[in-house]
């Protein structure tokens, strides 16, 4: 195996990024591209699918190029994909009928309104094991056709395909309309009790089945990539939902084990074994991964704005070129001085879910200096990560002992050591940064025998840093009040 590589695709909201990886778990090469990120109205966000594409393939084929091996040295293809966000296409030209309308955006919030005033909250969560939100894929499918009645009459037709970008890349690498059960548990379609689409709530939605893709486990065989991508046919043999695909790249395989990405947002998992779990504060039940006819669910909770918070200073205040600057910036200062900055601008996730407020800076004086308000944009990560874990840790009947972290914003140490300080749960950070990536690896090398189990992939996964907490329980505690005073605050002003 010393010569052979598992590609992993990891489309990721801001950027498409490939990574080839060794046997050792070790990665060989690695190429990304941004992506166009498009905002047509206040709270609306939506991509380019083709253009999605068009980058993604072209890192795949540039890391090829950097680690200078032949294509014949890739035994399979792992994908790993930004979830909820929804692609429709023409089944016969292959091209998108609309943008990509991404999970950040907000724009089928009345449709949820509509049926929770109806009473189906109920029935929705009990089958999805998540809310009405706009968040995840069915309303934003729901809100299209209602808007482009031509659309749906071209579905009723059998003549679109619906897809997350799982399913999007896939069909654009084999021609084949599949996703994964993962990406699928994240539409509003799926039973994850029954594990297959839901009728009832396709008819609620006003969703024709026949535009949907055939359902397949993590670890499976999806087909062979068209031979002009390449050069020669390559298995697909692993896909997943990002979040999914990191708890499974962190070698969290048991119940009680938990993990946070910190990227454009941020999420926790925390795996719950082979029963989903009904949660009384609005985390979600969602489908961890299913291999080998095995199920096992997690909870789940969803920071809309993470480090898109840092993005949005840098991007539209310019407070910094880059976004590595924040920390040492930050760090100018010995604490934020009590500024508390919420950065609700699309909407609350868990555990608050409301899609109605918006962002907002609290305990600003005439000291208040440009320093504070990015330590205060960095610390609001944790907090609301925290209130995540304080969820998890009182619901998944077990004390969660670490947080292993993965994700762009790990390299920010002030942030992880507030993390930890905030939390006082030790934050690891693993040597291999590329966890999402390399759990969609995991996934197609364990099916394809790259890698024969468990065992040896937990080997695979090395600390690089602990954080430990370095303040007092009551300086914890004092710190979340105020946070919950912003948040409070924040809600009521969006009412």
């Amino acid at each position: 195996m010393n010569n052979k590589y598992v590609l992993s695709l990891d489309q990721g909201t801001t950027s498409s990024r490939a990574i080839l990886f060794n046997h050792d778990g070790k990665v060989a090469a690695c190429a990304q591209r941004e992506i166009t990120q498009f905002y047509p109205e206040p709270g609306w966000v939506e991509q380019d699918p083709e253009e999605i594409w068009r980058a993604q393939v072209s890192v795949a084929r540039e890391v090829i190029e950097l680690a200078s091996i032949h294509p014949t040295q890739i035994v399979s293809i792992g994908i790993a994909n930004q979830r909820e966000t929804i692609v429709l296409w023409d089944k016969e030209s292959g091209k998108p009928v609309y943008r990509a309308i991404v999970w950040q955006c907000r724009r089928s919030a009345e449709i949820c309104e509509e049926l929770r005033e109806k009473g189906l909250e109920g029935v929705f969560r009990d089958k999805t094991g998540l809310r009405l939100d706009p968040y995840f894929s069915g309303t934003k499918l729901s809100w299209l056709f209602r808007q482009r009645p031509e659309l749906l009459q071209k579905a009723e037709r059998g003549e679109l395909l619906f897809g997350t970008v799982d399913s999007w890349l896939i069909w654009k690498l084999t021609g084949l309309h599949e996703t994964d059960i993962t990406n699928a548990s994240r539409t509003l379609l799926l039973n994850i009790h029954e594990q297959n689409w839901d009728e009832e709530l396709l008819s609620i939605l006003g969703i024709p089945p026949q535009i949907l893709p055939e359902l397949f486990q993590c670890s499976d065989d999806f087909g062979y990539t068209k031979s002009e991508i390449f050069g020669i046919p390559i298995p697909i043999t692993g896909v997943a939902g990002d979040q999914q695909a990191s708890l499974f790249g962190h070698a969290c395989f048991y119940p009680g084990m938990a993990k946070n990405t910190y990227g454009t947002g941020c999420f926790s998992l925390l795996n719950t074994g082979e029963k989903p779990l009904a949660s009384p504060n609005n985390l979600l039940s969602t489908i961890a991964w299913k291999r080998r006819g095995q199920i096992v669910y997690a909870l789940e909770g969803s920071v809309f704005i993470g480090g898109s918070v840092i993005q949005w200073l840098r991007d539209s205040l310019r407070f910094f070129s880059a976004a590595s600057d924040s920390e040492s910036l930050a760090k100018t200062v010995e604490n934020s001085e009590d500024v508390f900055f919420v950065p609700a601008f699309v909407g609350l996730g868990a555990p608050y879910w409301d899609p109605n407020a918006r962002g907002a800076m609290y305990g600003l004086t005439r000291g208040t200096t440009l320093a504070h308000i990015v330590r205060a944009a960095l610390e609001s990560i944790a907090y609301q990560s925290q209130d995540l874990f304080a969820c998890m840790g009182s619901e998944g009947n077990q004390e969660i002992l670490t947080i292993k972290a993965d994700g762009g914003a790990t390299n920010n140490r002030l942030l992880m050591q507030f993390q930890a300080d905030i939390s006082g749960i030790p934050v690891i950070v693993p040597e291999n940064a590329e966890i999402t990536a390399l759990g969609a690896a995991f996934f197609a090398g364990l099916h394809c025998g790259f890698w024969d189990g468990l065992k040896d992939l937990e080997k695979l996964w090395k600390a690089r840093e602990t954080f430990e907490p370095a303040i007092s329980p009551q300086e914890r505690n004092a710190l979340m009040q105020k946070w919950h005073n912003a948040i409070r605050t924040t809600r009521d002003y969006a009412k």
